[in-house]
């Protein structure tokens, strides 16, 4: 192999790291320069391997980039379904000065160990203001866990805090028995949940939040909006909590 193809080659490898498309050579390469390309790229991989990891970093940065510019379009045309949807319940301060948002599903092992970072956050954080949008993803046990805790939201709102932290923070797989019976417990007759349950109006919440979810690129639970930001993942309070301080301090969940 010549100098120059060496040359070239090495510049390739290189540019495959960094994610750039070189331009092909002026002159097109015979069979057997393609070759002695082809196993020059081999051996100099082979040789330095965590190239590829580079690769793939910078290809999923690249990716990650991609979907939330598509989730920040999505919050910015969408923002009143999102942070102020008649479907949903906020918990916290109703005139705090930021809004998370958390899509979630009962049956989510990720969603049960993020109940005590929304705990955590309230606790700590009097002006916070924490909207829970139901996302039943997770079969049907879960949708129907949905439904009977759509109507106990129309029936006792008040109260939906309880039932919510109860279902969610139980070891139990959520069904429709499981929150009929959580809901007696805060006072809620199955024959009252029926009621709501049959009268179809969960529909409409439960359409609202898979349309949504579509349209920020949301594929599992826990998954928040906070600000001009989706925060994709079980992510810890410690990092919502310095998103919604960033919020204060500049408008924004990156300052």
């Amino acid at each position: 192999m010549t100098l120059k193809m060496k040359m070239i080659a090495t510049a390739s490898v290189i540019a495959l790291a960094a994610g750039v498309v070189l331009p092909a050579p002026a002159a097109a390469l015979d069979a057997k320069q393609k070759e002695e390309f082809g196993a020059f790229i081999k051996e100099y991989l082979l040789a330095n391997p965590e190239i590829m990891l580079e690769v793939q970093e910078a290809l999923s940065a690249k990716q990650r980039a991609k979907q939330q510019e598509s989730a920040q379009a999505a919050i910015a045309g969408n923002s009143e379904a999102i942070f102020n949807s008649t479907h949903d319940i906020a918990l916290g301060n109703p005139n705090g000065d930021v809004t998370i948002v958390e899509f979630f599903d009962y049956n989510c092992g990720y969603c049960k160990r993020a109940l005590s970072d929304m705990d955590a956050i309230l606790a700590e954080d009097k002006n916070v203001r924490f909207v829970l949008k139901e996302l039943p993803i997770l079969g049907p046990e879960s949708l129907a866990a949905h439904k009977v805790s759509a109507a106990f939201r129309t029936v006792a709102p008040e109260k939906y805090g309880d039932f919510h932290r109860a279902l969610l923070g139980s070891e139990e797989r959520a069904t429709e028995e499981t929150a009929i019976a959580v809901a007696a417990k805060l006072g809620v007759t199955e024959e009252q949940l029926r009621e709501k349950m049959e009268d179809g109006s969960y529909d409409a919440s439960m359409r609202e939040a898979y349309s949504l979810a579509n349209d920020l690129g949301i594929t599992g639970t826990p998954s928040y909006v906070i600000g001009n930001e989706a925060v994709f993942g079980a992510v810890g309070a410690p990092e919502i909590e310095e998103k919604v301080a960033n919020m204060r301090a500049c408008g924004k969940t990156v300052c």
